[in-house]
């Protein structure tokens, strides 16, 4: 029946979706050659039996044939390319050079989700000094000739609100982020950003038709599931609002949408650009370590284009020793 084909259909994507992306790859291929090799071993008979005059007759039993092995042969899994984006917490450190990238990407719309767009546009235009909890931060000037501002605040505007924004996107990168300031407000602004500004996003992305949400997060995360709650790492990062709790709502929030996702997990955030090479590693494996913001943006947009990084949780880090994968192995 029509219901059990479909059934069956979705199963078997489910499965392919299963398999690194070089044994899918690998997969269809073979399907392909077999597929092939079946059509062609069937028209040689069908040749064999219809009369020589049928030649009309045999083209078209050939043309049908020909279409059904294309057809069958083609990957369930066919990518569709984003072609609008909209990255939440533009002016952020890590948001202002997602933008930067993707504008200089061809053929793509930029939309930059911001609390307020005048500010902003001030912001991004002009380098600066910023102290961010205990960090101090040098802010490049970013060209925004290629990106759309729109007014984007995930702690105060409703989800029909946020929908609206993200309404005709393709993708949505969150790369949001309450910024330590007043201690006795920590904990409710890490609340409000971390967890339930981004469960907004992501129900706004559900009802805006998104089909890709990437979202940026932390190593340790999930610390207390791993045995990492002691760790240094764990300690000192969570102290500021307990911000990974309020990071982990989120990850399990988007995790149970149904939508496509991708979490990227970085570790200690420099403004510095990459001085060791990246190192990508799976979810809860890594509780130390630095990574440059600028990888962080590369590696947030591959997950948008790379079928491998579908529901994928990946954690990321630099190392003096390591050698770089290549980009195509980042979600291998």
């Amino acid at each position: 029946s029509a219901a059990s084909k479909k059934w069956l259909t979705a199963f078997s994507y489910s499965l392919l979706q299963m398999m690194p992306r070089a044994q899918r790859r690998a997969h269809w291929i073979a399907r392909l050659l077999v597929l092939a090799l079946a059509s062609f071993t069937l028209q040689s008979l069908l040749f064999s039996l219809l009369p020589s005059t049928s030649k009309d007759r045999r083209s078209a039993v050939l043309g049908g044939l020909l279409s059904v092995t294309v057809a069958v042969g083609s990957p369930l899994e066919a990518e569709a390319v984003a072609k609008t984006i909209v990255v939440a917490g533009a002016t952020g450190q890590t948001g202002r050079r997602i933008i930067e990238r993707l504008a200089a990407t061809a053929d793509l719309t930029v939309i930059g989700g911001v609390r307020n767009i005048e500010k902003a546009q001030k912001e991004l235009g002009q380098s600066s000094i910023q102290l961010r909890g205990a960090m101090v931060d040098s802010v490049q000037a970013v060209d925004t000739k290629g990106v759309s501002l729109k007014s984007l605040d995930v702690a105060k505007d409703s989800v029909e609100k946020i929908s609206s924004t993200l309404k005709g996107s393709d993708a949505l990168i969150i790369a949001t982020g309450f910024v330590p300031g007043n201690p006795f407000a920590m904990n409710a602004e890490a609340h409000a950003v971390d967890n339930v500004g981004s469960k907004n996003l992501v129900d706004a992305a559900k009802k805006a038709g998104v089909g890709k949400v990437v979202l940026v997060s932390s190593i340790l995360t999930n610390g207390r599931g791993w045995g990492q709650e002691n760790s240094p790492g764990f300690q000192i990062t969570n102290a500021f609002g307990g911000v990974l709790d309020e990071k982990l709502e989120a990850e399990k929030y988007l995790r149970a949408s149904g939508l496509d996702y991708t979490i990227v997990r970085p570790g200690g955030l420099k403004s510095t650009p990459p001085s060791g090479g990246l190192v990508v590693s799976k979810e809860d494996s890594l509780n130390s370590g630095e990574v440059s913001r600028d990888l962080v943006a590369d590696v947030s947009i591959a997950a948008v284009f790379d079928s491998g990084a579908s529901k994928r949780v990946v954690e990321i880090i630099e190392d003096d020793n390591a050698k770089a994968p290549p980009k195509e192995q980042w979600f291998a």
